[in-house]
């Protein structure tokens, strides 16, 4: 609980940007309590340091951090700070990652599960509503973990749909827990309480402001291995989410919708640029069945690829009898071609089998900025290539 109360500190400081807590926390061996005894001379020593966030530390006043952890435990609330262990780790490899979360409700192992974001505007069309709510009830029938952010339309219904069919949906909430938003969602927060799990990275009592929105969307696409876009106009945060995805090497996919409809431009010209096209729920499970083979569950064919009815029960499709496999060219690490101790790291990594950068970052234990910094000049060399479902695979034969 005392250490608690410096990353409580830590986190409320003003003045001071997530990413130099971030780059505060890494120089100082992870211990805000080390941080927050220290000195104006030391701080200045972090990365993205500057003289004005430099003096807001020297604020030493623990008594807002006090607050928040008796309002969290009059409201049940779990801190899960960037060192714990059940912080997710997809998250925690995102670029500027929350520093702590406010959890309500049951914290599984989401890293073990089959997350995708569903989100759309607020202002979805009858047959948005009703193709969301389908989908995301689809998704966590057959297993999947449904993320989104619990405002009006698009999220509402993703979350509506995961409930009805009693799996299991993660509400990541733009201000603090004892605020709800939109006022409508209260039945709808009280039941995602009890069976799902809501996360905030604001402490109880902050507003739920305009500005919150656009940051809490990396959060549900980091939480997520995808982000399904229902419908979202040109202007849209919906948009937002999706481009974290992308940024954060994230699958995007999305429901394709009226040429003719305001509420979909944006969701259209996504898939015109190349996100996956959703028609049935398999559209998406299939890119993860050989990931996560324990979670699927058996996807049922949707009657003329409709979404709803349909019984006909759709299994993963038989293995192909595999082909012979190309010879590839031959690199000798041991000769110099002018890679990077980075990049030779990541080949070695991918010389077993093709990988997600989330995977990369965990076997090669270096920190994602330059996991995807060696991928981009390995690509540029024709060294890896990139497979369905953003995985990376090697073009060459290692010699080592």
């Amino acid at each position: 609980m005392a250490a608690l109360k410096y990353w409580l500190w830590l986190s409320q400081l003003s003045g001071v940007s997530n990413q130099v807590k971030l780059a505060l926390l890494n120089h100082f061996n992870g211990e805000p309590d080390s941080i927050y005894h220290g000195d104006k001379a030391e701080y200045m020593l972090a990365e993205g340091m500057t003289g004005s966030a430099a003096e807001a530390l020297e604020n030493k006043s623990l008594s807002a951090a006090e607050r928040v952890l008796e309002d969290c435990g009059r409201m049940g609330l779990r801190i899960m700070t960037i060192r714990d262990g059940e912080y997710p780790y997809r998250l925690r490899n995102i670029y500027n990652p929350p520093l702590l979360l406010y959890a309500q409700g049951r914290v599984p192992q989401l890293d073990n599960e089959v997350v995708i974001a569903m989100v759309g505007s607020r202002s979805l069309s009858a047959y948005g509503m009703e193709m969301g709510e389908k989908l995301a009830y689809q998704l966590a029938s057959r297993g999947a973990v449904v993320v989104s952010g619990l405002a009006a339309g698009g999220d509402a219904c993703a979350h509506r749909g995961a409930l009805r069919a009693g799996g299991f949906t993660v509400a990541v909430i733009g201000g603090g827990h004892d605020i709800v938003y939109p006022s409508e969602n209260r039945l709808l927060y009280e039941d995602i309480a009890v069976r799902g799990l809501i996360l905030s990275e604001y402490p109880p009592g902050t507003g739920h402001k305009g500005s919150h929105f656009p940051v809490r969307n990396r959060i549900i696409s980091g939480l997520s291995l995808a982000t399904v876009v229902i419908e979202a106009p040109l202007s849209s945060g919906t948009l937002i989410t999706a481009s974290h995805a992308l940024d954060q090497g994230r699958d995007v996919f999305a429901i394709p919708g009226r040429m003719d409809d305001w509420r979909c431009v944006g969701s259209n010209r996504l898939l015109r640029d190349g996100a996956g096209v959703v028609t049935d729920v398999w559209d998406i499970l299939c890119h993860y069945v050989q990931q996560y083979p324990h979670k699927i569950r058996e996807v049922r064919q949707e009657g003329a690829r409709q979404f709803g009815g349909g019984a006909e029960v759709r299994k993963a499709p038989p293995k192909a009898k595999p082909k012979p496999e190309p010879k590839l060219p031959e690199l000798d690490l041991s000769q110099d071609h002018g890679m990077s101790e980075d990049q030779i790291q990541v080949l070695r990594a991918l010389q077993s089998r093709s990988m997600q950068m989330d995977d990369i970052i965990d076997q090669t234990q270096l920190p994602a900025q330059r996991v995807s910094s060696a991928l981009t000049m390995l690509e540029i060399d024709q060294r890896v290539t990139v497979e369905s479902g953003k995985r990376f695979c090697l073009t060459v034969t290692l010699k080592n």
